[in-house]
Protein backbone atom coordinates (compact mmCIF):
# COMPACT_ATOMS: atom_id res chain seq x y z
CA UNK A 1 0.00 0.00 0.00
CA UNK A 2 1.57 3.26 -1.07
CA UNK A 3 -0.90 5.65 0.62
CA UNK A 4 -1.22 6.65 4.24
CA UNK A 5 -4.14 6.70 6.65
CA UNK A 6 -4.91 9.03 9.55
CA UNK A 7 -8.22 7.90 11.07
CA UNK A 8 -9.48 7.79 14.65
CA UNK A 9 -12.74 6.31 15.93
CA UNK A 10 -13.68 6.84 19.58
CA UNK A 11 -16.70 6.15 21.78
CA UNK A 12 -16.59 7.95 25.09
CA UNK A 13 -18.18 10.38 27.52
CA UNK A 14 -17.87 14.17 27.48
CA UNK A 15 -15.71 15.42 30.33
CA UNK A 16 -17.05 18.97 30.10
CA UNK A 17 -19.44 21.16 28.13
CA UNK A 18 -18.60 22.09 24.53
CA UNK A 19 -16.56 25.31 24.55
CA UNK A 20 -17.23 27.49 21.48
CA UNK A 21 -15.01 30.07 19.81
CA UNK A 22 -16.42 32.26 17.04
CA UNK A 23 -14.34 33.91 14.30
CA UNK A 24 -14.86 37.20 12.46
CA UNK A 25 -15.57 35.49 9.14
CA UNK A 26 -18.58 33.68 10.60
CA UNK A 27 -16.90 30.34 11.26
CA UNK A 28 -16.69 28.70 14.65
CA UNK A 29 -14.92 25.91 16.47
CA UNK A 30 -16.05 23.74 19.37
CA UNK A 31 -13.74 21.91 21.76
CA UNK A 32 -14.43 19.33 24.46
CA UNK A 33 -12.57 16.58 26.30
CA UNK A 34 -13.67 12.98 25.70
CA UNK A 35 -12.96 10.16 28.18
CA UNK A 36 -12.48 6.56 27.06
CA UNK A 37 -12.08 3.71 29.54
CA UNK A 38 -10.16 0.45 29.48
CA UNK A 39 -11.21 -2.17 32.05
CA UNK A 40 -9.48 -5.46 32.73
CA UNK A 41 -8.90 -7.94 35.54
CA UNK A 42 -5.45 -8.05 37.10
CA UNK A 43 -4.42 -11.71 37.02
CA UNK A 44 -2.20 -11.48 40.13
CA UNK A 45 -4.68 -9.73 42.44
CA UNK A 46 -8.00 -10.59 40.74
CA UNK A 47 -9.20 -6.99 41.04
CA UNK A 48 -10.87 -5.01 38.26
CA UNK A 49 -8.68 -2.17 36.98
CA UNK A 50 -10.04 0.78 34.99
CA UNK A 51 -7.78 3.18 33.11
CA UNK A 52 -9.18 6.40 31.63
CA UNK A 53 -7.64 8.21 28.66
CA UNK A 54 -8.59 11.80 27.79
CA UNK A 55 -8.78 13.05 24.22
CA UNK A 56 -9.03 16.65 22.94
CA UNK A 57 -11.91 16.83 20.46
CA UNK A 58 -12.27 19.65 17.90
CA UNK A 59 -15.46 20.19 15.86
CA UNK A 60 -15.90 22.95 13.28
CA UNK A 61 -18.68 25.24 12.02
CA UNK A 62 -22.22 23.76 11.77
CA UNK A 63 -21.15 20.49 13.44
CA UNK A 64 -19.77 22.51 16.38
CA UNK A 65 -23.05 24.37 16.77
CA UNK A 66 -24.99 21.08 16.76
CA UNK A 67 -22.67 19.61 19.39
CA UNK A 68 -22.99 22.72 21.57
CA UNK A 69 -26.77 22.55 21.35
CA UNK A 70 -27.30 18.84 22.01
CA UNK A 71 -24.30 17.57 23.98
CA UNK A 72 -23.60 18.09 27.65
CA UNK A 73 -21.11 16.80 30.21
CA UNK A 74 -21.38 13.03 30.69
CA UNK A 75 -23.13 12.30 27.38
CA UNK A 76 -21.87 9.35 25.35
CA UNK A 77 -20.81 10.09 21.79
CA UNK A 78 -19.09 8.40 18.84
CA UNK A 79 -16.58 10.58 17.00
CA UNK A 80 -14.62 9.85 13.86
CA UNK A 81 -11.84 12.01 12.51
CA UNK A 82 -8.12 12.46 12.16
CA UNK A 83 -5.23 13.21 14.50
CA UNK A 84 -3.68 16.65 14.30
CA UNK A 85 -0.75 17.88 16.42
CA UNK A 86 -0.41 21.60 17.07
CA UNK A 87 2.80 23.34 18.19
CA UNK A 88 3.25 26.74 19.84
CA UNK A 89 5.60 28.73 22.08
CA UNK A 90 4.56 28.87 25.73
CA UNK A 91 4.91 31.97 27.87
CA UNK A 92 8.05 30.45 29.39
CA UNK A 93 9.62 30.14 25.91
CA UNK A 94 9.29 26.35 25.74
CA UNK A 95 7.72 24.67 22.73
CA UNK A 96 4.35 23.11 23.59
CA UNK A 97 2.46 20.40 21.73
CA UNK A 98 -1.16 19.31 21.73
CA UNK A 99 -2.65 16.37 19.84
CA UNK A 100 -6.33 16.72 18.92
CA UNK A 101 -8.96 14.71 17.08
CA UNK A 102 -10.33 16.84 14.23
CA UNK A 103 -13.88 15.45 13.93
CA UNK A 104 -15.27 14.60 10.50
CA UNK A 105 -18.32 12.57 11.65
CA UNK A 106 -20.12 12.00 14.95
CA UNK A 107 -23.14 10.22 16.39
CA UNK A 108 -24.87 10.99 19.68
CA UNK A 109 -25.24 7.78 21.71
CA UNK A 110 -27.00 9.19 24.78
CA UNK A 111 -30.71 9.67 24.12
CA UNK A 112 -32.39 12.93 25.03
CA UNK A 113 -34.44 11.07 27.67
CA UNK A 114 -31.29 9.62 29.30
CA UNK A 115 -29.59 13.01 29.25
CA UNK A 116 -32.57 14.74 30.86
CA UNK A 117 -32.94 11.98 33.47
CA UNK A 118 -29.29 12.46 34.46
CA UNK A 119 -29.76 16.22 34.78
CA UNK A 120 -32.91 15.84 36.91
CA UNK A 121 -31.29 13.23 39.14
CA UNK A 122 -28.24 15.43 39.72
CA UNK A 123 -30.42 18.44 40.62
CA UNK A 124 -32.64 16.63 43.16
CA UNK A 125 -31.36 15.98 46.70
CA UNK A 126 -30.87 12.34 47.60
CA UNK A 127 -33.62 11.16 49.97
CA UNK A 128 -32.55 8.99 52.89
CA UNK A 129 -34.40 5.70 53.22
CA UNK A 130 -36.39 5.20 56.41
CA UNK A 131 -36.21 1.83 58.19
CA UNK A 132 -39.87 1.10 57.29
CA UNK A 133 -39.20 1.42 53.54
CA UNK A 134 -38.36 -1.94 51.95
CA UNK A 135 -35.28 -1.69 49.74
CA UNK A 136 -34.96 -3.73 46.56
CA UNK A 137 -31.65 -5.52 46.17
CA UNK A 138 -29.65 -4.27 43.19
CA UNK A 139 -29.34 -6.69 40.31
CA UNK A 140 -25.73 -7.35 39.41
CA UNK A 141 -24.74 -8.15 35.87
CA UNK A 142 -22.27 -11.03 35.56
CA UNK A 143 -18.83 -9.69 34.70
CA UNK A 144 -17.01 -11.09 31.72
CA UNK A 145 -13.64 -12.65 32.50
CA UNK A 146 -11.47 -10.63 30.16
CA UNK A 147 -7.96 -11.98 29.73
CA UNK A 148 -6.98 -9.42 27.10
CA UNK A 149 -4.38 -6.85 28.22
CA UNK A 150 -6.02 -4.13 26.12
Amino acid sequence: MSGTLNKVMLIGHLGDEVKMHYFEGGGCIGRFPLATNETYTNKQTGERVTNTDWHNIVVRNKAAEICEKYLSKGDKVYVEGRLKTRQWQGEDGNTRYSTEIQVQDFTFLTTKKESQAGQVASQQPVAKATPQTPQAAPVQQPEQDDDLPF
